[in-house]
This record gives C-alpha cells, sequence and structure tokens, in this order.
C-alpha cells in the first residue's frame, strides 16, 4: 500500500486548508434548506448524471469490495464484501443487496438497500434490523459508501466553477466543482463537493459534509481501468475530515454484468437468500 503513503504527506500538507475549507463550508451549510428549494443547474445535473455512468456500469451487476482502513501508514483492519445491484424501473436508482465475506466472523451477513430503507440481517438470529446509510461500516466507508448509487438522482448539482485539483495519484487535473444538495433525509450525506474532469467525465473528487457544513470525509476516485467496456474508478480513498492520517481504501474487482433476481431485493427473502461465491483467482 505504498500509494497510500505517498498520498498521505500531500493530504497532512492540505489539512489545515482542508479544515478552513470546512469553516468556509459552514456558512454554505446554514442556507441548505432555501438552497434545496432553489431548482438545480441543468448543465451540472447533467455532467453529474454523466459522471454516474462512469462510476456505475449500465444495468444490473455485482462487484467485489474490499475495504482496508489504515491509522497513521498502518493496516488496522480489513473487509470484504459481495455487492449486487439492480437499478429501480421507476427511478434509475439502485437496490443493492450487500453480501459479507470477511472476516470470517461477518461472513454471509447482509445489508439489504430497498428504495430509502436499509436493513441489516444476521444469519444466526435470523433477524434484520433497520440501519442508517450513515453509519460507519469500517473505518471511513459509511453503510451508503458502499453501495452503489446514482448520485444525480440523490442531489440538485450547481455549478460551482473551473479549479484545478490533485487527483488520488497526485496528478493535477482541471476541473468543474459541482456543488450538490440532498434532495432528503435518505442521503447518505446531506451536503457535497465534487469535481469532475469535463474532458472524459470522470469522477475525480469529492468532500462529503454534514447539514451544518462540517467536513466529514475527503474521497479520491483513482485507478482508472477498463470495467465493462469503460474507463471506471478501481480505488476509491477516504479520508477522515478532522484527522487525515485516517484514511479507508475500498477497492473493487470482479464487476460482472448479471441478472440480479427482484426477490433477492426484499427484505422478506433474505433469510433465504443463497448465491455461489464466483472461484478464487478468476479473472477481474
Amino acid at each position: 500500500m505504498s500509494d497510500i503513503l505517498l498520498l498521505s504527506p500531500q493530504l497532512t500538507r492540505r489539512a489545515a486548508a482542508g479544515r478552513l475549507m470546512a469553516l468556509a463550508a459552514m456558512a454554505w451549510g446554514a442556507g441548505l434548506a432555501r438552497a434545496a428549494d432553489a431548482p438545480a443547474d441543468p448543465e451540472a445535473q447533467a455532467l453529474l448524471a454523466a459522471s454516474d455512468a462512469v462510476r456505475n456500469p449500465p444495468g444490473s451487476f455485482s462487484v467485489q469490495l474490499m475495504l482496508t482502513e489504515f491509522r497513521q501508514g498502518r493496516q488496522t483492519n480489513r473487509s470484504g464484501l459481495l455487492v449486487y445491484a439492480r437499478p429501480m424501473p421507476d427511478s434509475g436508482q439502485y437496490n443493492n443487496l450487500v453480501r459479507f465475506l470477511a472476516p470470517a466472523r461477518d461472513a454471509d451477513k447482509l445489508m439489504l438497500r430497498h428504495g430509502n430503507e436499509l436493513w441489516f440481517f444476521d444469519p444466526a438470529t435470523k433477524a434484520s434490523v433497520r440501519i442508517s446509510p450513515q453509519q460507519r461500516l469500517l473505518g471511513q466507508a459509511s453503510n451508503g459508501d458502499v453501495m452503489s448509487t446514482n448520485l444525480a438522482r440523490e442531489y440538485q448539482a450547481r455549478h460551482a466553477g473551473l479549479e484545478t485539483v490533485r487527483d488520488g495519484q497526485g496528478a493535477e487535473r482541471r476541473c468543474v466543482h459541482l456543488r450538490l444538495v440532498a434532495n432528503g433525509p435518505h442521503v447518505t450525506y446531506p451536503l457535497a463537493d465534487y469535481w469532475v474532469d469535463p474532458e472524459n467525465q470522470q469522477p475525480v473528487m469529492a468532500r462529503f459534509h454534514t447539514a451544518e457544513g462540517r467536513l466529514l470525509k475527503t474521497a479520491y476516485f483513482r485507478k482508472f481501468q477498463t470495467v465493462l467496456g469503460r474507463l471506471r474508478p478501481t480505488e476509491t480513498v477516504i479520508i477522515d475530515g478532522l484527522d487525515p492520517d485516517w484514511v479507508t481504501l475500498m477497492r473493487s474487482t470482479r464487476t460482472t454484468e448479471r441478472e440480479i433476481p427482484l426477490a433477492w431485493l426484499q427484505r422478506d427473502h433474505l433469510a433465504r437468500f443463497s448465491d455461489p461465491l464466483p472461484e478464487p483467482g478468476g479473472k477481474e
């Protein structure tokens, strides 16, 4: 994970500036109610939707995720997941089923997102419990972070200017800065700043805030590889809003186009869910 360590000094040098930006964002957060009532910018909304198409393959798919938590450059925790995602025909937003693969103590536990509801199922107790997308899953990754989402369905986007930013691998990118306001309380983060490369619609960086404007975390999208016919980010580096030495790496592999049965995405089916795991060592 030497590339994580290479990224961290840059983040540390910018930590003070990031905190100042968070303070400035508080003033913006104070006007959240007014901003939510204002119309979205059609061009900004279209760019956000185009970046969604870069992050997510079209149609139904499954993807394996590995979450690795680092504290001061040292690995402290790890979790493996298999995510099944299917867009809803009425809205285009995804329903998700998340299957825990590792560590062994969590194997075969499930999380289900159906519409705006999120459920956790433990096969040991056969009980499903309502949970929040904001709850922390591992390190800086929340429940909502591991779900496939169309941000353009969850946020109103406004153009905040052109800016040159450093991406997750240290290169300078000329980006459109989008300011995002959540459409409702079910969304994982009420406010976000989002930077998109207008040349290829690739998401580059995001900052997520509370409704009051406090910086929660910064995310860098990187390691773009051809996945299902298009260059897509295969890693997301998530940094705590207060402690830049607390980093979580989310790596995706084995993205596969497949039909996800509607029954899998129903709460009453969780106790009966079954799907063979892919063979290890296969093509990613």
